[in-house]
């Protein structure tokens, strides 16, 4: 009579011929003691009769499993360890169940082979992991504590997969709780209380995550992983212990890579430069085809301002093969700007094909075209731009009025800005340069009809407010409503000089020239705009201080030689 030990020749025969033919001589029949070589006991298989009940639902699961029937798979597999009493059927409708998604029938699997196999710690961990997916977190660790037990002497190894598990659970305090309480039985195993440093962190007790990651310090000085870790926490809280922490460590161990890479990032983060900079050109000089090097020490030089280190970086970089050539092209570019070579800067912006610096790129060319006096050429150039969301739409609107308002086409742009608002009538950035343009082409019912739907829309938007009455206040019409207006503005933005400006001018149209100056004073200090010291010095000449007026007038106009209202200020008390 057949025994129900060898079904499993049976389905691995099966499960093979879906492959391909099998030649019987080839066929190996199951080692019962396949587990002894593996580290485990022998299994105790049943003795079962293969009847044919059990044969029909052994293949069943099997074809079932392989037309991807996961659920039929699961529920036959399940009824077929529980006739049979086989650990491995056990197992197999464990994965079975696990395929098809059912948690429950998972759960009971693996308590049937537990009952076949009560020592295999791959059933307890099978077991706390689905324990842990349906939420059931206390019975789960009771699960991981056993498995804990029965490997004591790779605890370390057990902790670091506790981890893993642990780490997915959806509460992460209550996660934390257990592994802190799982921990504390190995005070001395390193793991334990890296396991609980990683899940402190994840779940915000970042005080624990430090004491934990010190402890794991103690105990094992050169492991660089808890070095970053106890950096990066230190880095939110005490900057300058968590780069001190890093320098000390690579005092100890220079060849160690990433913590080198991470004090240099951390110098960055602190914006100390320069030597940042020093340190990533150490990691260069170790790794001198590495293009991500020079490439960081490029983006350092811009910071710095040291333009041509910048430049030479930015090429060692390209010449490399940095797998982002676009990004480099698009800052050689911007390094053309600065050096005023217009023409080098197109022509790395050219070179921009593809990636998030293609539209800025875009958008750069056809701003140089526009100062170069080649105007259709960059309108042409701008509507082809590839704007990829709203913003970008509004960008490019945006940037052509603003070079057509530079070339003194003001009624153009007024129509290139009023095309976009029939696009998009309620964005808050195109309302407001309609409106502006509005007032500068003598429009001033629409532009204030746009000011206040930009009010209505955004309520905190100070310099609608401010626009709106300093429109009154230069018309020196509705001055109390203008005062309104433009003090509302002020306490959105205390600390906007251009608001500053438009409340100092609005107590001169209301006589109060004290208080004029004094605002007047505020906004000079801290932005001396022409128009600022234009109005200042028109407030202090009507109340009597000439001289000051005169040395403040003259002041700006040496500074800015070109202003027209300045001068038209100075004409008008000095002719």
């Amino acid at each position: 009579m057949t025994k129900f030990k060898h079904i499993i020749f049976g389905s691995l025969l099966l499960t093979a011929c879906a492959q391909a033919p099998i030649q019987p001589e080839t066929v190996k029949q199951p080692d019962p003691h396949e587990h002894e070589a593996q580290g485990e006991p022998a299994l105790a298989l049943p003795n079962v009769e293969l009847s044919g009940e059990l044969l029909y639902e052994l293949l069943l699961t099997e074809i079932a499993s392989q037309r991807g029937y996961t659920a039929l798979a699961s529920k036959t597999g399940l009824n077929l360890a529980r006739k049979s009493r086989d650990p491995r059927l056990a197992r197999r409708a464990a994965q079975l169940a696990l395929e098809a998604g059912q948690m429950d029938e998972v759960i009971s699997a693996i308590r049937v082979w537990q009952e076949l196999e009560p020592d295999s710690t791959m059933a307890m961990r099978m077991l706390a992991s689905a324990l842990l997916r349906g939420g059931n977190l206390d019975e789960a660790c009771l699960e991981i504590n056993k498995v804990l037990k029965a490997e004591e002497d790779h605890a370390g190894t057990v902790f670091m997969q506790i981890y893993q598990m642990l780490a997915s659970y959806p509460d992460k305090p209550a996660a934390l709780k257990k592994m802190h309480d799982l921990a504390q039985s190995y005070p001395r195993v390193v793991e334990a209380h890296w396991a609980v440093a990683q899940l402190a962190q994840i779940s915000g007790d970042e005080k624990l995550a430090l004491d934990e990651t010190r402890q794991v310090r103690g105990l094992r000085p050169e492991w660089d992983m808890a070095v970053s870790l106890e950096a990066l926490l230190l880095q939110r809280t005490d900057p300058q212990q968590g780069l001190e922490v890093l320098r000390r460590y690579l005092s100890s161990y220079p060849g160690a890579k990433e913590i080198h890479l991470q004090y240099a990032r951390a110098l960055l983060d602190q914006k100390q430069y320069k030597a940042a900079r020093e340190q990533f050109q150490q990691l260069a000089d170790e790794a001198p085809d590495n293009p991500e090097m020079a490439y960081a020490i490029a983006l350092i030089s811009l910071q710095l301002n040291d333009l041509q280190s910048a430049e030479t970086q930015l090429k060692k970089s390209l010449s490399k093969g940095k797998k982002d050539p676009d990004t480099v092209q698009y800052f050689l570019g911007q390094l053309g700007e600065a050096k005023n070579n217009e023409e080098e800067a197109i022509a790395y912006y050219r070179e921009v094909k593809e990636g998030e610096y293609l539209f800025p790129a875009q958008v750069r060319i056809a701003y140089l075209l526009s100062k170069r006096g080649q105007l259709d050429e960059a309108r042409r150039l701008l509507r082809q731009a590839q704007a990829t969301n709203e913003q970008q739409r509004v960008q490019v609107t945006l940037i052509e009025a603003q070079i057509l308002r530079e070339a003194d086409q003001f009624a153009e742009s007024y129509n290139v800005l009023q095309q976009g608002l029939a696009e998009l009538p309620d964005n808050p950035e195109l309302i407001y340069g309609a409106a502006m343009m509005a007032d500068k082409i003598g429009k001033p019912d629409v532009f204030e009809k746009l000011m206040r739907k930009l009010i209505r829309i955004e309520p905190g938007h100070a310099h609608a407010y401010n626009a709106l009455g300093y429109s009154f206040l230069e018309r020196n019409e509705r001055i109390p409503e203008a005062m309104q207006l433009v003090e509302k503005a002020l306490q959105i933005a205390p600390n906007d000089p251009a608001i500053m400006d438009s409340v100092g001018w609005g107590y001169y149209r209301s006589g109060k020239l004290d208080e004029s100056v004094k605002m007047l004073r505020r906004a000079s200090d801290g932005n001396p705009d022409p128009e600022i010291a234009a109005h200042l010095g028109e407030v202090l000449w009507v109340r009597g201080d000439k001289a000051e007026a005169r040395q403040i007038w003259q002041d700006s106009l040496k500074a800015n030689p070109d202003n027209a209202q300045l001068q038209a200020v100075i004409k008008k008390f000095m002719p």
